[in-house]
């Protein structure tokens, strides 16, 4: 038994994912799970932390070295990460009619919603449905735009792993070959989308579609039927994808190639600006991208997805919060507004903070990565390794899945410390206010006030 102090709604989720990281080790290590011979141990948690995690760095090609039952084995983890360990435990408690814990409540609504004060049965019940829903459209989608390129069994895979924000293919160069295809480029952009925006969002959403179809009322602009946070989600994601994209355009294609046409070079920057904040596919050779997309890459995979999605990073909403923060300050204004609304204290308290956390995560992965992969090696022969280090890590910690190629050449050592990276930055939030808290005790003084000389 754990000591009760250490089971808390905050750890749960942890110990949750690092028990079905453990089992999906034991699984993919063994011969059932191979078509080209053992793996290493080493090679094996890594695999599994990324697929548990929905991360999608590899170190062997996922569509031939597994075997069938190897493939599945990783599309259970990605779905069971994806959704929350947690969340499917208190699903199978909600189905048997059993009374569930607090602590599972609190558990579920910090990890999916961000707050605790829900029904969690209805919740549940819809949540699991539209996801299943959206993965099987996903699916028959993919099918029906290239049967050719996608057998049932592919279909599916690339349909959960897209929603989950997962970023495995079954393919060695991602979705490369489908570069100029609009239809499954859309398709996969809907799945990623949805994934990241966070399943209250979504069933936000979902509710403003059907509902009111149901109830056969008189239709209301979007903008009156969201809440405060599902707009800021909205508007934020739509910003940066726009962005990301807009800056991947003119670095490919006007800076680089100087040529442009709007059907060749447009969907691309649009696919890669989506998928590299959460998702992890790419139609785009990374490797061989300009050091400003890359940088640019960097940031948008640190920003991530939303709050209660699959997506990893800081979140959009933490994202909006700075950038109100630092326009409130430039502005001389007091209050830090996004939207209709100012933010509290205790947001702004919250986004700082966690951002200081995951730049500190980030920076000593990065530290360290250099320290197992170049050593002792001077400067002048490890030239173009650094800028790939750096990418390296922000995707794990963004749980995004891209790689400039360096994962699969990085030593037991290297791999060990990406795949803690990816375990925290899919559970950090949930990590560090656990042990945040433990820490935490309310003083009943003050301490006297002095002004210190800054800049």
């Amino acid at each position: 038994m754990f000591p009760k102090n250490r089971l808390n709604p905050f750890t749960l989720p942890i110990y949750s994912f690092a028990s079905a990281i453990a089992l999906g080790t034991v699984l993919l290590h063994a011969d059932f799970s191979l078509a080209q011979g053992p793996i290493s141990w080493v090679d094996a948690f890594f695999t599994a932390v990324s697929a548990t995690c929905v991360t999608g760095l590899v170190v062997v090609d996922t569509g031939t070295f597994f075997s069938p039952t190897g493939q599945t084995i990783i599309l259970a983890l990605i779905q069971l990460g994806g959704l929350g360990i947690m969340t499917y435990a208190s699903l199978i408690f909600y189905l048997w009619r059993r009374k569930i814990s607090l602590a599972d409540r609190v558990a579920v609504g910090q990890s999916l919603l961000h707050d605790p004060r829900f029904r969690l049965g209805r919740f549940l019940k819809q949540m699991v449905l539209v996801c299943l829903l959206l993965e099987a459209v996903g699916a028959v989608l993919l099918f029906w735009a290239d049967s050719r390129g996608f057998s049932p069994f592919s279909a599916l895979f690339h349909s959960i792993s897209a929603f989950c924000n997962a970023g495995f293919s079954l393919q060695s160069s991602s979705l490369m070959q489908w570069e100029k295809h609009w239809g499954v480029n859309f398709i996969f952009m809907f799945l990623i989308i949805l994934g990241g925006l966070g399943f209250s969002v979504l069933l936000e959403l979902y509710g403003v579609v059907f509902t009111r179809k149901k109830k056969g009322l008189p239709a209301k602009p979007l903008s009156r039927k969201l809440t405060w946070h599902a707009r800021i989600v909205l508007r934020t994601s739509v910003f940066l994808i726009l962005l990301g994209a807009g800056v991947i355009l003119v670095a490919e294609y006007l800076l680089h190639t100087g040529k442009f046409s709007f059907s060749e070079t447009f969907l691309s920057p649009l696919f890669q600006s989506v998928t590299c904040r959460t998702a992890g596919f790419n139609t785009m050779d990374i490797g061989r991208m300009t050091n400003i997309s890359l940088l640019f890459m960097i940031f948008l995979m640190f920003v991530g997805g939303s709050p209660g999605s699959c997506a990893g990073g800081i979140k959009t909403t933490t994202f909006r919060t700075l950038t109100a923060f630092c326009v409130s300050k430039i502005k001389g204004r007091r209050q830090s507004v996004a939207g209709r609304f100012a933010l509290d204290e205790d947001t702004l308290n919250r986004a700082l903070t966690l951002t200081v956390f995951a730049a500190v995560i980030v920076a000593c992965a990065i530290l360290l990565l250099n320290i197992t992969e170049l050593g002792a090696i001077p400067h002048d022969r490890t030239r173009g390794f650094f800028l790939e280090i750096v990418f390296e890590v922000f995707s794990a910690f963004g749980t995004v899945g891209l790689s400039t190629g360096l994962t699969p050449q990085l030593t037991p050592y290297g791999k060990i410390i990406v795949a803690v990276v990816m375990f925290v930055g899919r559970l950090g939030p949930v990590l560090f206010l656990s042990v945040l808290q433990s820490f935490q005790r309310k003083e009943k003084f003050s301490w006297p006030e002095d002004t210190l000389l800054i800049g």
